[in-house]
Parts: structure tokens; sequence; C-alpha cells
């Protein structure tokens, strides 16, 4: 009997102050869909960055005919600067941190070069003796990139070293730069929130004083009192919640797994997503529990 009068007065609140409600609901709904976007980039970021790094390579270009730059005032790399940095490729010094060493020529340069350009009026004007040969150092251990560099940069016949790792990490900070917009406009939707649910409560509250005076009159606890307009914001702030996790479910099934179902990293699936989904809505529900139990103390006589 007391379960179903309190959620009949529940049902009552939520009627009558509908449009309230639905405010709630649509700040929990953006709150929550930010939220939720912000962790899962978050996770696909982390998931790029370990299949990247996992295949970061050190390249070391070698000196190419007529090349003016100081590391190459010498001329042309000569084969015995290949056989000597080959040797110390493969070394017991450097065993620790290579894992295959992979020697491309010129010509097979100008043959990837090629490929990458077809169609392009471009590569007629290239010739196949300009290009510079290469070593690419696959390593045994990625965070080891710099170790591998130092060693090969400033040998003879070297002319410049790139590890991947440099040219991925710009992409990676930008892509964490929208991390944190997502997560900032998140924290501001749930501000809007925690504001929006006390004042909400408190004028629900306060169009019917007259029935929470009646039920105090006749013996009622204050908990008995407060547990209908603390459910309605409950209930409010939940759908929202499940609307979010909706939205964001749908996102990734419909969405995000088709536009990259042709890439080799591990796109974030709709599993990731329900993963997600239990502590979004127990934070909800908690955050729209405190808040109605703090303006029903602080602002309401119940």
């Amino acid at each position: 009997m007391r379960l179903r009068f309190i959620f009949s007065q529940v049902w009552k609140g939520l009627r009558s102050n509908f449009a309230l409600s639905a405010s709630v609901m649509l700040v929990t709904f953006v709150s929550l869909l930010f939220v939720g976007a912000a962790v899962l980039l978050q996770n696909q970021i982390d998931s790029a960055k370990n299949d990247w790094y996992d295949r970061v390579e050190v390249s070391a270009f070698l000196c190419a005919p007529d090349q003016n730059t100081p590391q190459c005032a010498g001329g042309e790399v000569t084969q015995e600067q290949i056989d000597d940095l080959d040797a110390f490729l493969k070394s017991d010094q450097m065993a620790e941190y290579v894992d295959e060493v992979h020697f491309e020529t010129k010509a097979e340069a100008y043959e990837a070069l090629r490929e990458y350009l077809e169609g392009s009026a471009w590569i007629d004007t290239v010739d196949p003796e300009q290009m510079q040969s290469s070593y690419r150092v696959k390593l045994v251990d990625p965070s080891e990139y710099d170790v591998v560099r130092e060693s090969i940069e400033g040998r003879p016949g070297v002319d410049v070293v790139i590890d991947q790792r440099e040219q991925l990490e710009p992409l990676f900070n930008l892509l964490n730069r929208f991390t944190l917009i997502a997560g900032a406009l998140a924290g501001i939707m749930i501000l809007t929130a925690l504001l929006l649910i006390p004042a909400t409560i408190r004028l629900s509250a306060m169009f019917r004083r007259n029935e929470t005076e009646i039920m105090r009159f006749v013996g009622a606890s204050n908990g008995f009192i407060q547990a209908p307009f603390i459910l309605e914001g409950i209930i409010a702030a939940l759908v929202g919640a499940v609307l979010a996790v909706a939205a964001l479910w749908v996102a990734v099934e419909y969405f995000i797994q088709d536009w990259f179902a042709e890439s080799w990293l591990r796109i974030i699936t709709s599993q990731d997503v329900l993963m997600m989904a239990p502590w979004l809505l127990l934070g909800a529900v908690a955050v729209a529990a405190i808040a109605s139990y703090v303006a029903l103390r602080r602002y309401t006589k119940v």
C-alpha cells in the first residue's frame, strides 16, 4: 500500500511537472552523451596507439647524389658505409633493440614512389638515381625508438633518421584535445543538471506543500514524504541516461562500424557501449538522488 501510494505520487509529480521533468531528461541525455563520447573516443585513441606503436619503425635514409645537407657533405653513401651500417644494426649490441632490418634500394624506393604517385605528372620528373636508399628497422620494444635513432644518427652515409612515433604523436595529441573538449562540455552539462534537478524537485515540493503537510500531520516520516520527490528526479535522469546509451549504441553500431569497417585498426564496437552503460546509468541515478535529497533538506520544509 505504501509503495503504491509513493509511486502514485511520483506519477502525479511527473505528469504535473512534465516540462521540468523533460528538461531534466534532456540535460541528463546531453550530459551523458558527451561523457560517453569522451570515454569511447579515449578508448579508441588508446587502442589506436597500441596498434600503431606496435608497428613503429625507425627509418634511416642514406645520402643520395648531389644532396646538399651537412650530413652528406662527403657525397653519396658508399657500399662500404652501407655494409658497416648493416653490420651495426645486426650486431649483438643492437640485438636487444632491433627485431628486423630491411634495406630498401633506390630502385625499390623509386617503384614505391611510382605506385604512390600513380597517375600524377610529378612521377616523370623524378630520376631513380635521385632516390635515397634506406634502412627500415622494426623494434623489439617500440618505446625504445630513441635509443635506436640516436645510435644511427651521425653515422657516415646517414642523411636523416625518422621514427614513425614522432609523426604519429601530433595526431594523437590532437585527438586527445578533442577528448578534453568533449569532457569539458560534459562537465558543463553535468553542472547544469546538478542545478536543474534541485530546482525541479523544489518546485514540485512547493506545488504539493498542502499534501506534504497533511502527510506530516498524520505521522508520516521524513523519508516517506521525501521518497516521491527523490524518485521523480531519479526517473527523469534515468530516462535521459537510457536515451544517451541508446544514442551511443546506434552511432557506434550503424555509423562508426560502417565507416571504418575496412580499417585494420580495432574500432570501438557496440559491445564497448554496453560495457560502459551500467556506469552511465548508475552515475545518473547517483547524481539525481543526491541532488534531489540535498534540495529537499535545504530548500523545502517537508
